[in-house]
């Protein structure tokens, strides 16, 4: 028996990756390589690399989609452009306020929540984003697998799901043709995931170049060959009064539920950048111009495709190039390799950016002591493809509804972190704090766990509990409706407005009363130190509510 458990210790330690020696088993919960401080050698990411993510981010499937639902809603082909604009310039102005965080301390979502949510108690929040994760990797990742699938077919039409014996059950959602894509999708996605997030910059730079230009490619390939912009473009909206009101108002909405688990996370990669303002102004104007310009360019492509073919839009992209494929000769059948492959490397870049580097920094958080951004990479994949994700995809408008209501549980979380931030502490943080367990530390509030942010939280998402269960089927009363059309403003509100009230009346501790973003310039954080000398022998002075600061800080703008 004693030989087993030294047996086990051994390749425990071997799995174990490299940490601060002299640390107690809190602290190996706490922290390693990944969720410490980004040091300034890794703070690679300047302006231009954040227009490169959000360019490269704004074109993939679901952005060219975005406002299909919006027309077939009942709006006219402006009114849901419009409403892409003004849904995405709110999402840049939530991302900037996240982003700020990490641009400043260079820390990540995980390290981030747990000033609002506890030591302990931020482990939950980071949970859930990292579960969404893993769902939404092998739903893009099938989705990738169709692009895949059309590549293929480009160059062998023999390679067809009608033809190839199909061992999947007609209820399983796929077919062998189908599948076999998404694994080489799959498999092709995995050194992708090997490159550490400073470097991953880089991916997102080759695609910000490659994919706009297949796209606006694509663009007038199908205005060409319809002889003009098609029929949407004349198409009056068909809501008018206080029905077009909602449905723009829910039009809106659908594209900040789109952005809601980035708005999140965004930490996570704005802690790479070189300076604060690096991660602001390019992010607030791409996003909105970036996402806005894919999906005018699925309108018009869209609108085409019936004149092209006749009856009803072909709102999917890529059930559109398969039917190029099947009407074309082989210069055709290279235009769609060469559209489909960028949109390949679309979904690759957007499962990165979305999905992998978020589970695996979250995963991260979760179990410092053995798993780092790679390994928690790896495991999201691997739990995108165990997921079977084609069974979701089977009854695509309820999975679609459910992922739409996560906003709710995502904004209360975001809500929360931007009150404790801008409003409650004013941008002071202890950073070494962030990563002690000790009972007397400033963010282990109640067992670990911040009573207030989860009150916060709750409430956050009780608002629109009536409000979902209508979303899913149940009869409701009208007012549900209107406030769930509003989820993740009330959703973000009601918990930003709750957190800050009840830390008024119970302050928390390291607090400021006025402004006082200190900013982390540090090489590499030591977290045993102050251990080791029984607390902080740094020179302190008391702020409001209880907080400390370093004398010799200052403050950064």
């Amino acid at each position: 028996m004693a030989e087993k458990t030294s047996t086990f210790k051994r390749l425990a330690g071997k799995l174990a990756v490299d940490t601060e020696p002299g640390l107690t088993n809190a602290q190996m919960m706490l922290t390693n390589h990944d969720l410490k401080p980004v040091e300034p050698e890794r703070r690679q990411w300047g302006p231009w690399n954040f227009v490169a993510f959000w360019v490269a981010d704004s074109f993939n499937i679901n952005t060219w989609m975005i406002s299909s639902s919006m027309i077939v809603g009942g709006l006219s082909w402006w009114q849901s452009w419009l409403c892409v604009w003004i849904g995405y310039a709110i999402s840049g102005c939530f991302i900037c306020l996240t982003g700020r965080i990490g641009a400043t301390y260079h820390i990540g979502f995980p390290v981030v929540s747990r000033s609002s949510f506890g030591i302990w108690g931020s482990l939950w929040p980071v949970f859930n984003r990292a579960a969404m994760a893993c769902v939404w990797y092998g739903v893009q990742a099938y989705i990738g697998g169709h692009c895949v699938y059309i590549m293929i077919r480009a160059i062998w039409k023999s390679w067809d799901r009608e033809t190839i014996p199909n061992t999947f059950s007609e209820n399983s959602g796929t077919t062998t043709a189908d599948y076999a894509s998404f694994f080489i999708f799959w498999l092709c996605s995995l050194p992708a995931i090997w490159f550490p997030v400073h470097k991953i910059r880089h991916l997102f730079t080759v695609k910000a170049y490659f994919v706009p230009v297949a796209g606006i490619a694509f663009l007038i390939w199908a205005v060409v060959r319809a002889g003009g912009f098609g029929p949407i473009i004349r198409q009056p909206a068909t809501k008018h009064g206080s029905e077009l009101a909602w449905e723009v108002v829910k039009g809106i909405m659908s594209s900040i539920a789109n952005f809601a688990t980035l708005i999140v996370n965004d930490p996570d990669f704005s802690r790479f950048a070189i300076k604060p303002r690096d991660a602001l102004w390019s992010q607030l104007f791409t996003i909105p111009v970036g996402f806005a310009v894919t999906s005018f360019i699925g309108i018009i492509v869209s609108s085409s495709s019936s004149v092209i073919y006749g009856g009803e839009p072909i709102w999917d992209p890529l059930a559109l190039l398969e039917r190029f494929i099947d009407d074309g000769g082989s210069a055709q059948r290279f235009g769609v390799f060469v559209i489909a492959a960028a949109f390949a490397l679309a979904q690759l870049g957007t499962n990165i950016a979305a999905n992998s580097v978020s589970a695996g920094t979250d995963m991260t958080a979760l179990l410092p002591r053995w798993l780092s951004i790679r390994r928690g990479g790896y495991i999201c994949a691997a739990v995108g493809l165990a997921m079977c994700p084609y069974n979701l995809l089977t009854s695509s408008n309820q999975f679609t509804t459910y992922l739409s209501a996560y906003s709710v549980f995502l904004s209360s979380i975001a809500g929360v972190m931007v009150a404790d931030y801008y409003f409650v502490r004013r941008g002071y943080l202890e950073v070494k704090e962030l990563y002690d367990a000790r009972s007397i530390g400033p963010y282990y509030f109640t067992y670990g766990v911040h009573w207030r942010a989860y009150a916060a939280y709750i409430g956050g998402i009780l608002i629109n509990v009536v409000g979902f269960a209508g979303a899913v089927g149940t009869e409701v009363p009208i007012g549900a409706t209107y406030l769930y059309n509003l989820n993740f403003f009330c959703g973000f509100i009601v918990a930003a407005g709750l957190y800050w009230g009840l830390c008024k009346v119970s302050p928390v501790p390291a607090t400021s009363d006025t402004w006082m973003e200190v900013g982390y310039e540090g090489d590499d954080l030591r977290v045993v130190s102050d251990n080791e000398s029984g607390g902080s022998q740094r020179d302190e002075k008391v702020l409001g509510g209880g907080g400390v600061v370093p004398k010799d800080s200052a403050t950064m703008v």
